[in-house]
C-alpha cells in the first residue's frame, strides 16, 4: 500500500475519458489500497483512478473518512442511473487543494457498479455520498467540479488556485 502523487488542476490526464476495466487482477487490488491510502492521506471523502495518473474506471469512496471500514466503497466501471432533488453545498478536490465552492448537486443518486467478480449492483447514495458519487463519476469523464461554473467564475477560481500555489 501507498500515498501516490495526486495530479493537479492543469494536467492533460485529468480530462481524458478512463477505460472500462475488465477481469479483476491482484493489481488492482493494489490499486484500490493506493486509493484508499492516498484518500486517507489527503483528507479526501473520495478519489479517482485518473486523479493519480490511472486511466481506469476506479474510484473509492468513503464519507468517514476512514473512521468506519464498513463505509469504503468500490467503484467499478460506474454509472449514475438516477438522481433525485437537489442539495447545494460546498464541494472540494484532491487535484485542486485549497479550493472550495458552492455547487449544485442531486439530493439522491443511484449509481450501478460492478464488482471485482464482475457482478452488476446498484447503490444509492444521499447528501455526502449522493455528491461524492457524482464528483468521482465527474473525474472518470474527465470533468473538474470547476467545469460546472461559468467562464467568469472559473477564471475567478483559476486565478486564486494560481495564486495559493505560487
Amino acid at each position: 500500500m501507498a500515498v501516490r502523487p495526486v495530479l493537479t488542476w492543469g494536467d492533460p490526464r485529468l480530462k481524458t475519458n478512463s477505460s472500462d476495466v475488465g477481469d479483476w487482477t491482484p493489481e488492482l487490488d493494489q490499486l484500490v489500497a493506493d486509493l484508499f491510502d492516498t484518500a486517507y492521506a489527503e483528507e479526501g471523502v473520495g478519489i479517482a483512478a485518473p486523479q493519480i495518473g490511472v486511466n481506469l474506471n476506479i474510484a473509492v469512496i468513503d464519507v468517514s473518512s476512514g473512521g468506519d471500514p464498513g463505509a469504503k466503497i468500490l467503484l467499478i466501471n460506474p454509472e449514475v442511473v438516477r438522481t433525485e432533488g437537489s442539495q447545494v453545498g460546498q464541494e472540494g478536490c484532491l487535484s485542486i487543494p485549497g479550493i472550495h465552492e458552492v455547487l449544485e448537486r442531486p439530493q439522491k443518486v443511484w449509481v450501478k457498479t460492478r464488482t471485482r467478480e464482475g457482478e452488476w449492483v446498484e447503490l444509492e447514495g444521499e447528501d455526502l455520498l449522493a455528491r461524492a458519487f457524482c464528483h468521482e463519476i465527474d473525474h472518470l469523464r474527465g470533468r473538474l467540479f470547476v467545469e460546472y461554473f461559468g467562464p467568469v467564475k472559473r477564471q475567478i477560481i483559476q486565478r486564486k488556485y494560481a495564486k495559493q500555489t505560487r
